[in-house]
């Protein structure tokens, strides 16, 4: 029980921490003028796991909606657990202005799904390359 307490304040350091920096990545374009970018400053290697955990927000800069991070009025949003080398991922939590991120202690549990689509495709694609030099936590 005190692991998962330490976890899931370990999360929430880092999502209060990643949120306040905001150095966002934009990886890929959708329809209609969306856009997605990751954060950089929260993207990090989890020691446990060895995922890449990363925050991805959705933006649409014609509407000038984000990309923002968890608690602003225009963050939408996902933190992702990627495994590089099978190209899978977990979804860890979402967010959005209505819904506060809330990182479940047990996220490691889940069964990940292959990155498909465009926009997962991308994240993997970009996020990847960098994963030996993210922090470990």
């Amino acid at each position: 029980m005190r692991r998962a307490v330490t976890l899931a304040a370990a999360f929430a350091l880092a999502a209060a921490g990643g949120a306040a920096a905001e150095t966002w990545t934009k990886f890929a374009d959708g329809p209609n003028g969306t856009e997605w970018s990751y954060d950089a400053d929260y993207t990090y290697k989890d020691r446990q796991s060895g995922r890449i955990v990363v925050m991805q927000a959705v933006s649409k800069p014609s509407a000038n909606i984000g990309p923002s991070g968890p608690g602003k009025p225009d963050g939408v949003g996902y933190v992702y657990a990627i495994d590089c080398a099978k190209k899978n991922l977990i979804t860890v939590a979402s967010y959005k202005p209505s819904v506060a991120l809330e990182i479940p202690a047990n996220w490691r549990d889940e069964k990940p799904k292959k990155a498909s689509g465009p926009e997962n495709e991308a994240l993997v694609a970009a996020v990847c390359p960098h994963a030996g030099h993210v922090p470990v936590k």
